[in-house]
């Protein structure tokens, strides 16, 4: 088996990272691109920092099981198979399930510290920068984190200004000049899409 591709996609929360990974795996083969995601990494919530008001900060580079995630990916570059526990963002409503990641041609990894890692970074062959105002991201979030991890809407404005914006201008923003490509998605994501799907296309045939 030839070395997979692998591609890896970072921006800020809210920078539209998930829809844009849908979309772009939407109509390709599953045994042709496999998906390893950051949000599946994280260390559990009661091993998590405390802030000064005792809420956990899930946006650090020690909020991930960095390890582990640079561990499976080179297993599944190896061409091995990866099992992992989804995490559900301590969801009560969601019901976790076990995860088995195949390896593949082109391998896309997602997340917020994709570049800060720099084992990780060494391992990329393309990387992608989502980019998107921060009124905009934080208006996804609150959309997100409401709807999907059914947080409340204090909880989340508190993340977002004590945690998740610190985090992206120290962890994220900083690394934006290491990208091959910039998507911008102020309004939409369609023409960086399009560039990055002929791309993966080409790859996998």
């Amino acid at each position: 088996m030839a070395k997979p591709f692998i591609i890896g996609i970072t921006g800020g929360s809210g920078s539209g990272k998930t829809s844009f990974i849908q979309q772009l795996r939407r109509g390709l083969p599953d045994e042709k691109v496999c998906l390893l995601s950051m949000d599946d990494y994280y260390v559990r919530r009661e091993d998590q920092e405390l802030d000064d008001r005792g809420i956990h900060n899930f946006d650090r580079p020690a909020s991930i099981h960095r390890k582990h995630f640079v561990r499976d990916l080179k297993q599944l570059i190896s061409g091995e198979s990866v099992q992992r526990r989804e995490y559900v963002f301590n969801n009560e409503l969601a019901q976790a399930r076990m995860l088995t990641f195949y390896p593949s041609p082109v391998i896309i990894v997602e997340g917020l510290f994709v570049f800060h890692y720099k084992e990780l970074r060494k391992l990329l062959d393309l990387k992608i920068f989502l980019h998107a105002k921060d009124n905009l991201k934080v208006v996804r979030r609150i959309k997100r984190d409401r709807v999907e991890r059914n947080y409340p809407l204090e909880d989340v404005l508190y993340r977002y200004e004590h945690h998740v914006l610190p985090a992206y201008e120290k962890y994220v923003h900083p690394h934006k000049e290491r990208a091959d490509i910039i998507v911008n998605n102020n309004t939409d994501f369609n023409m960086g899409l399009a560039v990055l799907r002929a791309f993966v296309e080409k790859k996998i045939h």
